[in-house]
């Protein structure tokens, strides 16, 4: 490998005041709510049990498609009041979202029309290429005909996901009406950054009136009898010939065809426990909600509402586990990961030649660099974690082909981990943000107070986190022997030599014999910070550690103060910042 030498850092001793900036502001909580979720592609809605979006502060309600809220509000009500709730669910494999509601008392003049549970109200709704489609069956059980009012009102923000994590924007777009027809509306934002957002909304029967903000329409449903109502809210134009009522079953068949096509390949696990069966089966509809198609196939999302994109880290983390399950999903990872490989220095992205993605995002903000996530690389461990990907799933497949057309990209990570990644020559891999915008700790645990000291004070500087010492063992070790499945024998015995040196490195800098455990990390004036944590376990999967030093770390991480008998603590109760 070539030497390459890493640029000087801006220095930034301290963490500086804005280290909350990317913090989002707890108002409510989501499992008190309870909220139900759909997914596909690069769209995903959060509704309320009733199937609709209720406008809250700081609310992750709302059809979202590539980082902006295209939909913010859609209440139903019926004859002017909301419907009572009977039961909600999104079914077993994540395509829809059933709810069942009924009427309330109704009352006109005083006088009791509609009573409670006469009229019964089936909503499905499923999410497909950027629109939301839904069917509205409404039932009359009474013996007598009713005439129902159905009103849907409606309203589409255009706000960007970062706006409603909390972030307050001093300029934004403008927003009109840009269609209105008999059956259709379109709502318009252009942006800031030049892009024209459209939300179009199409229903069938065309509606008794129609204006910016509501559909109003008028039913008689004789006893017994039922009347349908469909709709597509649609994140981009919309053809003219898209017929709500024709669509919306051909559309469902391919989404579940679409599903089963993407799953059949993949393992599948049966054992003679029900309720295992029943767990199992739900793990994997939530993981292939998560899996999203890429140009470079399949990427698993980070997770719903704010995380619902591709990050480096959780997306090669995630291939790593289910590798046993479809490698498939690794090969996406990396071909996505190789094509976002960073390639030149930009310090507000934090980018450097080789160095992995951190995330990327597709709203305005991030576009217009009000926030530094368009393609961001703040992440100190998605590199060698990349290259450890490629090693593993080589072991699992022997697919030499694949390894061959990574390899440039899996030389340019070990370059970066060897100049960029070790910007003061130590032999570590560490992280320091070089603006006052990006990621203050840029480990796995990225919160702001996450690394510290053992009397609570917070690490700074140059930080050398344990586990990532770690992957580059890993990294190295597996890229040596995909090195000599190639025929590159010199340069995998200059790998596994660099691997052993490390090692040894590791043992003399990270080891807290009093603790039984690895430091935590070093920080900047190489200063063990002597914390239990489970990082350290990491050591144990990377086998970097020690035989004897790795069953006392697993000795360790069983105790009562690290094992809460669910899990392994990320920290240990008896530190400073266990919570």
């Amino acid at each position: 490998m070539e030497e390459q030498t890493a640029a000087p850092r801006a220095r930034i001793e301290r963490p500086a005041d804005d280290t909350l900036q990317f913090y989002i502001p707890a108002t409510s909580s989501l499992f008190e709510r309870r909220p139900r979720t759909l997914k596909q592609g690069d769209t995903f809605a959060v509704f309320d049990h009733y199937g609709d979006i209720v406008p809250l502060e700081r609310s992750p309600d709302g059809l979202f498609h590539e980082d902006t809220r295209y939909l913010s509000r859609l209440e139903l009500q019926i004859n002017g009041r909301r419907p009572l709730l009977l039961s909600s669910t999104v079914q077993d494999d994540n395509l829809v979202l059933a709810s069942d509601l009924t009427n309330p008392d109704i009352y006109e003049d005083g006088r009791l029309v509609v009573p409670k549970n006469t009229v019964h109200i089936y909503r499905t709704k499923f999410l497909w290429n950027g629109a939301c489609y839904e069917r509205m069956a409404i039932r009359n059980f009474d013996a007598r005909a009713h005439g129902i009012t159905v009103n849907l009102r409606f309203e589409a923000d255009f706000v960007d996901l970062f706006e409603v994590r909390g972030h307050v924007r001093p300029r934004r777009g403008r927003q009109s009406v840009a269609r209105l027809s008999a059956d259709s509306i379109t709502l318009s934002y252009a942006g800031l950054d030049g892009i024209k957002r459209e939300t179009s909304l199409r229903f069938h029967p065309a509606p008794a009136r129609l204006d910016p903000s509501e559909a109003v329409f008028e039913f008689s449903i004789d006893p017994g009898d039922r009347a349908v109502l469909f709709m597509i809210v649609s994140c981009r134009e919309m053809a003219e010939e898209s017929d709500p009522s024709r669509v919306f079953f051909t559309l469902l068949r391919q989404a579940h065809r679409t599903r089963h096509s993407a799953t059949k390949k993949a393992a599948t696990v049966e054992t003679s426990n029900s309720v295992l069966n029943e767990v199992l089966c739900q793990s994997f509809a939530d993981l292939h909600m998560l899996l999203t198609h890429t140009d470079h196939g399949l990427y698993p999302y980070a997770g719903i509402p704010w995380f619902s994109a591709p990050f480096g880290r959780d997306g090669i983390i995630t291939a790593m586990e289910t590798l046993w399950i479809d490698p498939e999903i690794a090969k996406g990872v990396l071909k996505y990961l190789a094509a976002t490989q960073a390639t030149e220095a930009i310090p507000e992205a934090s980018a450097e030649p080789g160095k992995i993605l951190h995330e990327t995002r597709q709203g305005e903000m991030a576009r217009l660099h009000e926030v530094p996530f368009h393609l961001y690389y703040g992440s100190v461990d998605a590199t060698p974690l990349f290259v450890m990907l490629a090693g593993l799933y080589f072991e699992r497949t022997g697919d030499l082909e694949t390894i061959k057309a990574l390899w440039p990209h899996i030389e340019a990570a070990l370059k970066w981990i060897d100049s960029y990644g070790d910007p003061d020559g130590d032999g570590f891999v560490e992280y320091d943000r070089e603006t006052d915008s990006g990621l203050v700790n840029q480990g796995w645990k990225d919160s702001h107070d996450s690394i510290f000291q053992s009397d609570g004070g917070l690490a700074w500087g140059l930080v050398a986190l344990c586990e990532v010492q770690g992957y580059v063992f890993a990294a190295k070790r597996l890229a040596a022997s995909m090195a000599r499945a190639m025929a590159m024998a010199m340069m995998a015995s200059t790998l596994e030599s660099q691997a052993e040196a490390l090692r040894e490195k590791f043992e003399a800098a990270f080891w807290c014999e009093d603790l039984s455990t690895y430091a935590l990390a070093l920080d900047g004036n190489k200063r063990p910070c002597r914390v239990r944590a489970s990082n350290a376990g990491h050591a144990l999967f990377t086998q970097i550690a020690s035989r004897e030093r790795a069953e006392r770390v697993a000795e360790t991480l069983l105790t009562r103060n690290s094992f809460s008998g669910w899990g392994i603590r990320t920290v240990a109760r008896e530190e400073s910042r266990y919570n």
